[in-house]
């Protein structure tokens, strides 16, 4: 009990910590980076990746990384880069990999400039701070530390720096096809997984790792016709045919799905949550087929997403005049699917459910499902180890991604992909993608040893 005790005490001193006792040369000089890349609007369009990649090549070359180590990817203008760091031996390579590039900001939208790094009450605000430039800061520092440390892995260690995985994810499939890379025995992807904290309290809850992801599909509902002009309405006007057609998808819900890994993250997530929605968790990971569960879960926004494929309409774009009757309306359409679940099923889907034959359904681009990683015990071990590091004793387990990362890329290439980032953070403060994203300041120092050691512990690396 003394032990326990202590544990949690020393837990809730280390979250508490201000960012300013964080005073190590390794945790200097990644605040350093973090604040200057922070800064790169590196969005797409912006054409700030290959800025961002020439500052990074300075850092690292200053560290001790040979030109020879580090490669650069053109991808129409966005820009990537691989560094290597040798092994000692031949081996398979083990792949770290992190995104450069954001969602844009409009500065006049947010309360701070969102490509200023701002500390503020214990947290660290701006654009990409947590999605997912904490990640690029922590694979730029653990190469850094490990060159100061003179400490050289068993294997190679790649480290990927990805320029577009906010879009196209092209400089994505020119890494995974990278000498350096393509013979990966695996990934650690640092734009997803970690630690969930209690919102009223703080403590840790439990540390998910990502095992696998949904099948990122958009279809445009596309309805067309003749027009006219407005003084003459007519009852096949696009726009109320496409509204009705949006409403038929709005009321439509797929069907609940599990697999083991699902079950296994509900169930965990279950035990520290009470109420309805915990019941609701337990009984579903026990028995997928409890109905009443699943309806409790399809209410849930944290949850939904775990349980089904989901469809939900993001854009609306119809009209020419406003004085004319329209010719073409059209909406987009999101789903993200559930494994192993056909893009053309939900396709077929969404036609039956709208019901009607003047309402086009059409796929955009060459959706591409990725595999279930399985998930390995080494990787597990290393990965529990690096957090109860921090937060003994909290329960590690993996999950399905109800977004999407490039950790997708990798596993469609053969690579299997693990998610971990090390950082915890209240459900209620994420806003990834939104206003004021920010990322608690202990996080993102937490977050640079979590990589560092499952470099060192993965990587075998030694003096």
């Amino acid at each position: 009990m003394k032990r326990l005790v202590l544990a949690m005490v020393a837990m809730t001193a280390a979250f508490s910590m201000p960012a300013d006792a964080q005073t190590q040369a390794y945790q200097v000089k990644a605040r350093e980076i973090y604040a200057r890349i922070v800064s790169f609007r590196t969005a797409a369009g912006q054409k700030q990746t290959p800025v961002m990649v020439a500052y990074l090549v300075d850092v690292l070359k200053a560290g001790g990384v040979p030109e020879s180590d580090i490669a650069t990817i053109d991808a129409a203008g966005e820009m990537a880069m691989i560094v290597r760091l040798p092994g000692k031996k031949p081996g398979r390579p083990i792949l770290f990999s992190a995104h450069m590039d954001v969602v844009d900001a409009r500065p006049q939208e947010w309360r701070r400039d969102p490509f200023t790094l701002v500390e503020e009450n214990g947290d660290f605000y701006g654009r990409g701070t947590m999605d997912n430039k904490a990640g690029v800061t922590a694979l730029v520092s653990t190469i850094l530390r490990l060159k100061a440390e003179r400490l050289k892995p068993a294997r190679d260690l790649v480290f990927a720096f990805v320029g577009d995985e906010e879009t196209s994810m092209d400089t994505t499939r020119l890494i995974a096809a990278h000498p350096w890379v393509r013979e990966a025995e695996f990934a650690i992807n640092t734009d997803a997984g970690g630690g969930l904290l209690d919102d009223a309290t703080g403590k840790p809850l439990i540390y998910l790792v990502q095992g696998a992801e949904k099948t990122y599909a958009t279809f445009d509902l596309i309805v067309t016709n003749p027009g006219g002009h407005s003084s003459r309405p007519r009852s096949d006007n696009a726009i109320y045919r496409l509204a009705h057609a949006l409403e038929k998808i709005e009321a439509h819900q797929f069907p609940a799905m599990a697999n083991d890994l699902t079950r296994a993250y509900l169930g965990a997530v279950g035990k520290t949550q009470s109420g309805e929605v915990g019941e609701a968790l337990r009984k579903f990971s026990a028995d997928p087929t409890d109905a009443g569960a699943a309806a409790v879960l399809a209410k849930s926004p944290e949850f939904i997403g775990t349980t089904r494929t989901t469809c939900v309409a993001t854009m609306v774009e119809a009209g020419h005049a406003e004085n004319a009757l329209p010719q073409t309306a059209k909406a987009a359409v999101n789903c993200r699917i559930f494994p192993d679940v056909p893009v053309d099923a939900v396709r077929d889907a969404l036609v039956a459910a709208i019901a009607d034959p003047d309402v086009k359904v059409v796929t955009r681009g060459e959706p591409e499902a990725s595999p279930v990683s399985d998930m390995r015990p080494d990787v597990m071990s290393a990965i529990t180890r690096a957090v109860h590091a921090d937060y003994p004793g909290v329960a590690v387990v993996p999950y399905l991604e109800s977004g999407g990362t490039d950790g997708k890329v990798y596993r469609i290439a053969g690579i299997p992909t693990f998610a971990s980032s090390g950082l915890f953070a209240k459900p209620s403060e994420m806003f990834a993608h939104g206003l004021d994203e920010r990322l608690p300041a202990v996080a993102f120092y937490q977050g640079l040893d979590h990589i560092y050691r499952l470099a060192v512990e993965l990587g075998g690396a030694r003096r």
